[in-house]
This record gives structure tokens, sequence and C-alpha cells, in this order.
């Protein structure tokens, strides 16, 4: 009896593998899938700090704009959307002081000369490093701050010459405004300063600080 070759399919010389190419492929769809949804989850897990090293952002400032008198200056408004104007402040973010420094910023700016640590300086020596960070950074330093407490306001002090006046026992708004010489005399200076003077102009207290416009005249200068 004549022996015939095994037709059975599994045996075919057509199916038998080889090692350079096996039946089944091997399985790496699910295997890159799980790589990526890996990388993807640790990603979201990751911290902001830990996303951008060089520039980590801060915890957030109250939302909208943020309230503060011209008088005050910059520093004190910052210091007040940043930290409540606490200027020891340490709440373990990672952000130091009223103007909240990240580390290497205190560092590389003059820091370390005042303290380890922008909390442990006083307020005179964090705006001391708050201003060499402005020259390098700009107001974006802070970014969030900056925008809320109108900043531009203060830049707009500087470019029309402006001027803040410590009132002086028996100083009036209309010799104040002969002084400076102030154009729409009184009138023009209380319209500049209605929100720390209040309803009457005729009242002024001592020590209150004035923002003089900018003058007609040379003038003294006037810086309280």
């Amino acid at each position: 009896m004549q022996l015939t070759q095994s037709r059975h399919p599994l045996t075919h010389p057509r199916y038998l593998t080889h090692p350079r190419h096996p039946l089944t492929r091997p399985r790496r769809s699910s295997r890159a899938l799980a790589v990526v949804v890996g990388a993807v989850l640790a990603a979201v897990a990751l911290p902001p700090a830990a996303a951008s090293a060089a520039a980590p952002p801060r915890l957030g400032a109250p939302s909208g704009e943020y309230d503060c008198p011209l008088d005050k200056g910059p520093w004190h408004c910052l210091a007040q959307c940043e930290s409540n104007g606490r200027w020891d402040t340490n709440t373990g973010n990672g952000f130091y002081g009223g103007l909240q420094f990240w580390q290497p910023t205190w560092e590389e700016h003059g820091g370390l000369a005042y303290a380890p640590r922008a909390d442990l300086a006083t307020k005179a020596e964090q705006i001391k490093v708050a201003e060499k960070v402005l020259v390098t950074q700009g107001w974006k330093a802070w970014p969030a701050c900056s925008r809320k407490v109108r900043i531009e306001r203060f830049e707009r002090l500087d470019r029309f010459d402006r001027h803040v006046h410590v009132v002086q026992p028996g100083e009036t708004l209309s010799s104040i405004a002969r002084r400076y010489q102030v154009a729409g005399g009184w009138q023009a200076l209380y319209r500049a300063n209605r929100g720390v003077v209040g309803s009457s102009p005729d009242r002024l207290a001592v020590g209150v600080k004035l923002l003089i416009p900018g003058r007609g005249g040379s003038g003294a200068s006037g810086r309280g």
C-alpha cells in the first residue's frame, strides 16, 4: 500500500514555523499601548515643579484684579497679592518671603548675602533682591500678581514724573499743590488722591501719602 503525505493543515510544510518567522506575531501593540499609557499617567502625576524645573509656577493668587492703593508702592502691592503681606512666610510650597522668591532666584540675585532664604531676610532686603530680579526678568517674574495689581499703574507714575508726598503738620491741599506747581491746583491734587483723603478735602491727616500729578514747573522733589 502506497503511503501518502499527511494533508493535515498544521503539518503541511507551508505551516511549519521558522525561527525567524514565527507563526504568530509578537504582541507588540498591547505592550506599546501599555508603555504609552504609563508615560501619560506619569506625566500627569508629576508635580508642576518637576514639569518645569527652570520656572515652576507659584501657587494661585486671588482671582481677578487686586485693588491696592498706588501710594503703597509696587512691592507692597505685590506682596499683598503673593503672600497677604507676610514677608516672613514659608508655607512649604517652594517659594519664600513676601514676594515668594523661588530659592534658585534668591541665590542667583545675591540673596544669600542677606539670609539663606527670603523668608529669613527683612522686608528691605527682600526688596533689594527683588529690584535685581526686576532688572533681569522684568515684572514677568511675578506673572499672575503683576497683572492682578495692574503693575502698569506704577510704571505710569514714573513715566509722567509723579511723586509721593507725606503730609506734614499744618499742610493743606492748597499749600501742597502750590509747592509742586500742580496743574489744576488743589482740585487736581484732590482728584488724584480722593481715595486716601476721603470726602472732606479740607481735612488732611498728617502722615497721609499723596500722589503728586505731573507738575507744571521744576518745583521741589518732595519725596517722602
